[in-house]
Formats: structure tokens, sequence, C-alpha cells
């Protein structure tokens, strides 16, 4: 199936109003919407542990007249639910819905409560652990003795679902900012065959493709809300759970300008909510659809507010118990007589820092420019006069056995060492953050993919980079794994992102890869401590990243091939790379790479180089600080009371994070930045030319690491420049924190003399030894290091912990085979060529990274 072809969509209801919205979505994005599915609660609260036997209930869309009978049971609940995973406020009124939208609709009760807590879902029961991963780490929502997670409720319910509709394959759900909810809904779907849409995640931080009709102009939260009553979607509170919202709010229409208006007031008299408080999104209120666009509703649901019943929990809840309802069907003249398709507000595919970006590169005057990396002054750090080092060390390297000719025998062997070193080491598989895949053929990537994916059967498997080098890996070998893996990390610690439905927001990672993991930036392994996580005061965090290519999120398909679109595929790869950093709080790069499959010519590389390098310069020096922009500014979020609700609160992750954050380094002035951009530093950022990329893309960035959660002042950056024996940079970024300094250096290894030779010039081992010794020496000259009291650099193991090569000019074969001098074999990416941001070739590029603690 194509990724962009029609879907059949079954559509989870809870009766709220973004699982209808979602549906709404589906339909503007060319799908079928096939049945609704909703899960109730028990008859009997008190039997919410036991299984139910009872087959899955199907009702469908026969068309109700227009004084359809009032649906009411006796048996009206009295207490809510409150499932954290299910909204059943309002339930006795779903069942309206097959009639009301003509479709058909499958129920089913909830059998169970919460039994995994965790943010993240794992479907997996308690079992002896297989080698390298420890029992507590394998602890799933069903284990010996212990009750069903409320979660697998879906799973007999979506399977009715399929067999009396064998179409359908794709689930639709209303996540916007909630992973708990989201990745229950992608676990089920997922097992059952089916495709997790979610197109309303992180909706509200997405672009405004046009200004609103209400007159507004604003972006944020509520302009979901606008976005609903724009298609005539009504949707009343029947649940407040918040001290700012009282049971006046009853029975509201929540996307009226008014009732929009009252709930930003009253949020904001205690204290904003935080991100998503106006949505709803931690459980401030809850609602009922009962109308919509003609395209979804054939007929709206009336409930007589007379019958129904407040019922009051205490603690500033309550809810109302909805009795009465009927469906009345609606005529082309209840309509106005227009019953066309709404307009869907669709966000746009790049957001304001990006289309500039994607301006820039289309600019004939920039056709040729080139891009000055700016150097600050090397920071002199003091206090650190009784230290240690800590290098990285933490690399594994697998290549594939050339004595096995077929590759999923290779890889059956690389998947078992990965497994036995886990084992060695008594490491749990959670200990592996990130992964570089190099394949020789990418056509072997399916079956490299089963494979490697049994690894990680748990939630947030490792961030990972896939790309082919082609017949520049060692003669016989299909591939090479390379790991990076982290000691004692608690649970707490190592935090992921995994996003597998699709969205408006940036690809779906489906399968064993996370979006991103971040974990500490000093942990106890190199600081020597054995405090716990939650005594330490330092929060900086380490985030690592999956490969970044550009697809589009809504389809998952790559852009049409056009004149521009590589700049097309150039931006929008690169936006992917920041959503995900904004998301993980990542405030400054240390590095990155734009791979590129091989090319043409040497010409056609440099141009593809120069392109990734004025994309990565304009992501960075772009403001927002425009005068003349739309919306409100700063000073109006703080005191207009109009625009106060928009100034978020401690949970407005989106609001709070700026990429790059211009803060962290010392000694700026940001208002000088503002005028002058040539005082901006970039990350180092170089063009790398492979063989293939997945899906056959133009582009695959690959950021380094993410600093997270820093401090003011806190990261210092330095470019050394030296000559010998032949011309280099030394990019240093330096983190400051209370444990210590965390530092890494790229060192970029110029091209003496661009003429073709078929024979390698220099060997790697040579190379690194000679970098190595530079890097430390540089190192010794910032910290102070090396006098009689500690130790310098020079006495600890200074290796590059990740290496590019020009296949053609550094002799590598060897350490990535067998290791130089009994060392374990190297991490290294043969490549066709390599170029910096100026259009220059280079030989290599080397990574390093040290952990320097106080003592």
């Amino acid at each position: 199936m194509a990724t962009d072809a029609p879907l059949n969509v079954i559509a989870l209801v809870s009766g709220g109003k973004d699982s209808f919205f979602s549906i709404l979505h589906c339909q503007a994005n060319g799908h079928r919407v096939v049945a609704l599915a909703n899960l109730h609660p028990p008859e009997d609260h008190s039997t919410t542990r036991e299984s139910s036997d009872g087959p899955c209930q199907q009702q469908h869309g026969a068309v109700a007249s227009a004084s359809g009978s009032p649906h009411h049971t006796d048996d009206d609940q009295e207490a809510d639910l409150n499932s954290f995973m299910y909204q059943t406020v309002g339930h006795q009124v779903i069942p309206l819905y097959a009639a009301a939208t003509g479709l058909p609709l499958f129920r089913q009760a909830i059998v169970g409560t919460a039994v995994c807590h965790g943010k993240s879902y794992s479907d997996l029961p308690r079992q002896v652990p297989d080698i390298g991963t420890t029992a507590a780490a394998q602890v799933g929502p069903q284990t010996a003795g212990q009750e069903e997670d409320e979660t697998e409720s879906l799973v007999p319910l979506l399977r009715a679902v399929v067999e009396a509709h064998p179409e359908a394959n794709a689930l639709c759900t209303g996540a916007i900012l909630s992973t708990y909810q989201r990745t229950r809904v992608e676990s089920v779907a997922l097992r059952l065959g089916l495709v997790p849409l979610a197109y309303l995640w992180q909706f509200p931080v997405l672009p405004i493709s046009a200004a609103p009709a209400s007159g507004h102009g604003l972006d944020g939260d509520a302009q979901l809300l606008r976005d609903m009553a724009a298609l005539g979607l009504e949707a009343r509170i029947v649940k407040v759970a918040s001290a700012g919202l009282g049971e006046d709010f009853l029975w509201e229409n929540v996307a009226s300008e008014a009732t929009i208006s009252r709930i930003e007031r009253a949020l904001k008299r205690f204290g904003g909510g935080g991100r998503g408080s106006v949505l709803g999104e931690g459980g401030e209120f809850e609602t009922l659809v009962v109308d919509g666009p003609a395209t979804l509703f054939m007929g709206r649901i009336v409930v007589s507010k007379e019958q129904s019943i407040i019922v009051r929990e205490g603690g500033g809840s309550s809810w109302l118990n909805v009795r009465g309802a009927t469906v009345e069907m609606k005529t082309a003249s209840s309509q106005g007589g227009d019953l066309g398709n709404p307009a869907v507000r669709v966000p746009e595919l790049l957001e304001t820092r990006f289309e500039a970006a994607l301006e820039a590169l289309h600019d004939a005057h920039h056709s040729g420019i080139v891009v000055e990396v700016s150097s600050r002054s090397s920071p002199h750090l003091s206090g650190l006069e009784q230290t240690w080092s800590s290098p990285c060390g933490r690399q594994w390297c697998f290549v594939g056995n050339s004595q096995q000719v077929d590759i999923e025998d290779q890889t059956a062997q690389v998947v078992a060492d990965i497994q036995q070193r886990l084992g060695a080491q008594s490491l749990p598989v959670n200990a592996i953050t990130g992964a570089v895949i190099v394949l020789r053929h990418m056509s072997d990537f399916p079956t490299i993919n089963k494979l490697y994916g049994a690894l990680f059967q748990e939630p947030n498997p490792p961030a990972r980079v896939t790309i082919s080098c082609g017949e520049s890996l060692p003669q016989g070998s299909g591939i090479a794994v390379y790991l990076t893996s982290h000691s004692g990390l608690t649970p707490d610690e190592r935090q992921g992102l995994h996003v597998q439905s699709r969205s408006y927001w940036a690809p779906a990672n489906i399968g064993p890869y996370s979006q991103a993991i971040a974990f500490p930036l000093m942990d106890s392994s190199s600081t020597g401590s054995d405090q716990p996580q939650h005594h330490r005061t330092d929060t900086s965090t380490m985030v690592t990243i999956a490969g970044q290519i550009p697809l589009i999120p809504a389809t998952m398909a790559l852009p049409a091939e056009s004149p521009d679109s590589a700049a097309l595929q150039v931006t929008l790869a690169l936006q992917h790379l920041w959503r995900i950093g904004v998301e993980m709080q990542v405030q400054w790069w240390t590095s990155a790479v734009a791979y590129f499959p091989q090319m043409p010519s040497a010409s056609v590389m440099k141009q593809r180089a120069l392109l990734a390098a004025r994309a990565w310069r304009s992501a960075h020096i772009w403001s927002n600080k425009d005068p003349d922009e739309d919306g409100p500014d700063l000073w109006d979020r703080k005191y207009n009371p109009l625009y106060m609700s928009l100034a978020g609160g401690a949970g407005d992750t989106a609001a709070a994070i700026n990429l790059p954050a211009w803060d962290t380094l010392p000694g700026l002035d940001l208002d000088d930045l503002q005028v002058n951009e040539k005082l901006r530093y970039l990350p180092f950022a170089f063009a790398a030319e492979v063989e293939e990329l997945p899906r056959a893309a133009g582009v695959e960035w690959h950021a380094h690491m993410g600093l997270a959660k820093v401090g003011s002042g806190s990261i210092h950056v330095s470019t050394v420049r030296g000559i010998q024996p032949t011309s280099f940079e030394l990019h240093h970024v330096i983190v400051v924190s209370d444990p210590g300094v965390f530092i890494h250096t790229v060192a970029a290894v110029h091209l003496s003399g661009e003429g073709d030779t078929a024979t390698p010039s220099l060997d790697f081992d040579a190379l690194a030894r000679t970098m190595s010794s530079e890097v430390a020496k540089s190192l010794e000259s910032i910290t102070g290091s090396g006098g009689s009291r500690t130790r310098s650099f020079s006495e600890c193991t200074t290796w590059p912990y990740f290496s590019y090569v020009d296949s053609a000019k550094i002799s590598y074969v060897a350490a990535m085979t067998a290791g130089t001098d009994g060392r374990s074999p190297e991490a290294v990416i043969p490549c066709h060529s390599l170029w910096d941001a100026q259009g220059g070739r280079l030989s290599s590029v080397l990574l390093f990274e040290h952990r320097i603690a106080r003592k």
C-alpha cells in the first residue's frame, strides 16, 4: 500500500470534541471512515476487574426519525469512571452517534483499570529476562496475578470492527498533547496491523495557514477551538474538574468565543493551567459533541438540559448526567441550503522559520553564497585544578562477518553479538541510547530491520540513523552497526519520544527506533557519583535524535519531484529535526551532518552541500522579533488581559524553549544579535555524500547531539585552526555545570589537493593519533590542565568516538574490521566525499567527547 494512498479508518470516539475533530481531519486528508468504535464503563463498576464474556455490541447507523425517542436508561451512573485513558462522562449518548453520523458503531465495556502507569506503554508480560535484559525492564501491563490494563480492552473491540469491515486499515484518535493516550492507542493499532493516525498531535504549536475567520488572528491553544467552531462542530462541556472552572460552565459550547474567553480568564486566575489547559488537556474539563458539519453529521443530538442532572463529586469536580437525548435529522433547509464540504484548516507544511530558510535557498542573489562560520575566542575555564577526565568509551561497533554471504545471517550474528555484549556487561537493552546502521544495499533494510527490531521490545527504543555506503563497506560485509550505550541509567533518567502516528507535526517512526532519547549529560558513571538522580541538582541533558528525512508527515511520502525539490527536501528534513529538538527542550546543537545520496558529479554535490549550509545558517539566525508581525508580542502576553492566557504556564514547554537559545552562550548581547547576524556562532555542520538514503530520500539530517536544560551562560564555544600536518579546525562546545564540564569536539580536516586519486594517502590510525594529540593540546590550553596537580588530556584516552572519512583519501578498512593497536573496531562512516559549509572538500571529520568531573 502506498504511503499516501487513502486509508479506511476506524475512528475511536469518546463523545468528546477531539475524537470528532480528528475524524474531520481524516476526511480532509482523503481517508474514508468506515466505523466508529467506543469503550464504555461496565454496568457495575465493582466488576471492572473481571473479564467480559459478552460479544461486542454493534449499532448500525440506520437513519432515525427527526423526533427520535429519548435515549435513557434506568441504570444511569452516578459516578464517573475517571479513567486516565478513556472519557466516560456522557457515555449514555454514544449510541446515538450511529444514527447521527450514519456510520456503524461498535461498543464494548472497559475491562480492568490502569495497571501500566508509565507515560509510555508496554504490552509485554513479565517474563524471564533475555540475555542483557533485566527483569525490571520487562515489566508490562499484564503480569502474573495482576488484572489486565484497561488499554487492552481496545483489542477485542477493534478485532470485532475489523472482522465486520476487513477493509479497515487505520485507526484515528484525538490525542493532542497526551503521550499517555497516544502511545497506548499506537500499541494496540500496530499489533492489529492498523496505521495509527493522530492528526491533532501537537496541533496547537503548528503554523496557521490562514487568518482565522473570527478575526482574532491568534495562534496557540485557543485557535484549535476556533477551528472547530469554523467547521460547525458543536461540543458542550459536560464535566469540570478544575478550581478555575465552576459548574456554571456545564453545557456551555466550548468553541464559542464567549466560552473560550471565560475559560481563559478562569484558568488565568489559577496560574494559567499550563500547556493545553484551555483545551482541557490536563483534565480541566470534558465535552460532548452534539453537532457537526454535514460531511459527518446527518443529524444533531438534542439534549433536554432540564432532564439532565448535575453530579457533584467534590474537590471542585462536577459533571452532567445527560438524559433524554434524541437525534434530530438534518434537512437542506436546516443547513441553510448548504450541505457542501467545510474547509478544514490544515497546517502549513513549513513554519515561518523554515519558510524563510527555503526562500533563502531560492534567492538567486544568494545562490553562490559562502557561509562563514563565526568564531568566538577560546574560553579559559577555572576551578578545575583537581579533576579527572572521562572519554566517551561507550561506542560499540559491530561489522557484518564477511564469511557469511547472506545478509540475514550477518545481521543475525550482529544481533547475537549485541546481546552477548549486553550480557557480559550486565546491562539492560535500554542502556543503548543511539544507533547508526550502515548498509551496503538499502534494499536489505526490511530484512535487517526485522532482526534488529527484535532487540527492542520495550517502549522508546534507541534513536537511529540509517544510511547506505555501498561498496565502501569492507569487502563482504553487508552491515555495520554503531551503538551508543550508557550504564547506570534509571528509568527516570532515560526519557524517550516515540511518535508512531501520522500527524502534521513530524514523520512517524514506525518500528524499532524513537525520534529522540534524552539522559543526563553528567551521569553517575562520568562523575563518579553514586547520588540518586532525584537528589542531583544538575539537570543538564544530552539528547540523541534519529536521522530525519524529508517525509511529509501527514502522508509519510516524499515531496513530489520538481526543479526546487532539492531545496524543499533539505529544508523540510531540517524542520523535522528542529521540531523534535524543541519538543525535547534542546537549546543548542553540538554539530550536525547532512547526508546526501551519491551525486552525478562533484559540482552537483558541492551545490547540495551549500544548500544544506545555507539552510543550517538560516534556521539559526532566523528571528521572530519582527515588529510588524501579526499577533501579540511579549508585553501583550504578560500584561494585556486579552492575551495573558497565552503567556504559558510552567508546563508550556513549546513556549519556553528557543532553539538556538542564545542566552546559554555567555557574553552575548541579545539586542546586538538582532542587528548583527555576524556575531552569531553556528554549530559546526558539514555534508557527507554516501550511497543511498532510506526511501530514496534526497537528504538526511543527523544532529550528533542536542544539549537541553542547561543554564544561562553555561555553554562556551571555541574554534581553533591549525595547519600542520594539514589544514584543520577544532570546534569545541563546552558545557560547564556543578558536577563538572562536558566537552564535545569536532575535528574537521581539510583535503590538501582536490584532484581525484585511487590510492588513499593517509592511514586512519595515523590520522586519529594526530588529531587526538591536537585535541588534547587544545583542551589543555582551555582547561588549564596538565599541571603538577592535574592529569593532562594526553594521559587520558583521547580518541574519536565517531569518524567520517573520504573513502578515496583515507585508508580505513583495517580500523573498521579489526581495530588498531588491539582496540575494538572503529565507528567509521566511509563517504564518497565530505564538504564543509564553504563548499570546500574535507578528508575527514572526527568527533570527540570528554567529561571532566570535579573532585
